[in-house]
């Protein structure tokens, strides 16, 4: 029987901040290390296919088949799908809570990975609630920042990407300026991780120390992380877990831009602008044509975020497709499963789409 309250990890930043990355590598080094810990994981992100969560759960565990299986059920991958965390926590967070009160004697910690607009204090008030307060406590709030972006004084590496999520979640209850929502994902921090910092000179590191120490109490610690050469962050699991900063229990006194806009009567409705999200899917690809008709549709179009998996012919392997702004990235994650179609899907997110036309520019690489 669980007698001390389970422990949450809540990760927040916006999108593309490298949230999935580091919770991918901390379920890895959980799952293979000496002294394995039951995870529930709780992710929210938007989209019509929820490819992070996806990643999630097939990235952290290298093991064959049957024991993923087996570890991907014991651990749980809880999936919020409809909207902001943040906006829906009595009718998403709660529900779920409650699921995990009843599993909580499998269960030795809970990682909680918002979307990238997400405001962390609801989310941790929701910790005070009589019938979760009782079992688990928030272990820490972690802000993830992109260390290039803030160095750059864009706060994320694209902006327009940051809108393009906003406007399409009908869910989000507060419309925030990019700048004031850092300071509101900031503010309620016990540990502010610095992607991307081998990618930072020592002038741009001081450049990101300055901007966050002018935005959180002294007592607030930085961690820097980067990227190692197989793909995956550097973060430990002592860096994101046993804070025990007990967070729900000062929450009420971490003061947000929004809710100063709510005291002075401030009007949070949702902003609906024309936004496109489809998803297209494709057989078999060859890998070179894909990235090339896709670097061309990047550049011709509004498209500010294209994410999923191809099936390569005579690859045993899925290969994970990302495209931010320009930047495209791809790599192989897992095995393709006995049980599972091999085919193509990516999910395309910008303005002004027109699918047809896309699935047919994307055509050109199946074989």
């Amino acid at each position: 029987m669980q007698l001390k309250k389970i422990p949450a990890t809540v990760v927040t930043g916006f999108l593309g901040s490298g949230k999935t990355t580091l919770l991918s590598n901390v379920l890895r080094q959980v799952s293979g290390g000496k002294d394995p810990k039951r995870i529930a994981v709780i992710v929210n992100e938007f989209g019509e296919l929820d490819i992070d969560a996806d990643l999630l759960r097939n990235c952290p565990l290298d093991c064959d088949d049957e024991d993923e299986t087996a570890s991907s059920t014991q651990q749980g991958i809880y999936e919020l799908a409809n909207g902001c965390i943040c906006c829906t926590v009595e009718e998403e967070f709660l529900p779920v809570m409650l699921e995990l009160v009843k599993r909580r004697d499998d269960i030795d910690h809970i990682l909680i990975e918002t979307s990238g607009l997400a405001l962390p204090k609801p989310l941790v008030q929701a910790f005070n609630w009589p019938e979760i307060k009782k079992y688990f406590t928030v272990d820490s709030v972690i802000t993830v920042i992109d260390g290039p972006a803030v160095a750059a004084g864009r706060f994320a590496h694209d902006a327009e990407q940051v809108q393009a999520q906003r406007l399409a979640d009908e869910s989000l209850n507060h419309d925030p300026d990019l700048a004031e929502l850092l300071d509101d994902q900031l503010s309620a921090a016990d540990l502010v991780i610095v992607s991307k910092s081998d990618l930072l000179s020592d002038e741009e590191r001081s450049r990101v120390k300055k901007v966050v120490t002018a935005k959180v109490p002294a007592s607030v610690k930085m961690a820097y992380i980067g990227q190692k050469s197989d793909g995956t962050s550097d973060a430990s699991i002592e860096l994101v877990m046993g804070l025990e900063a007990a967070a729900e229990d000062r929450i009420e006194a971490v003061h947000t831009h929004h809710d100063h806009h709510h005291d002075h009567g401030g009007h949070h409705e949702h902003a609906h602008d024309h936004f496109d999200s489809c998803v297209i899917h494709l057989g078999e690809v060859d890998g070179d044509r894909l990235q090339v008709a896709l670097q061309e549709l990047l550049s011709n179009h509004r498209i500010y975020r294209a994410k999923g998996f191809a099936a390569l012919p005579n690859k045993p392997m899925r290969q994970v497709i990302q495209a931010v702004g320009q930047r495209l990235e791809s790599h192989f994650d897992r095995l393709w499963t006995a049980d599972e179609a091999r085919r193509t899907s990516l999910v395309m997110i910008g303005k002004h789409l027109h699918v047809a036309e896309l699935t047919s520019a994307l055509k050109v690489a199946e074989v």
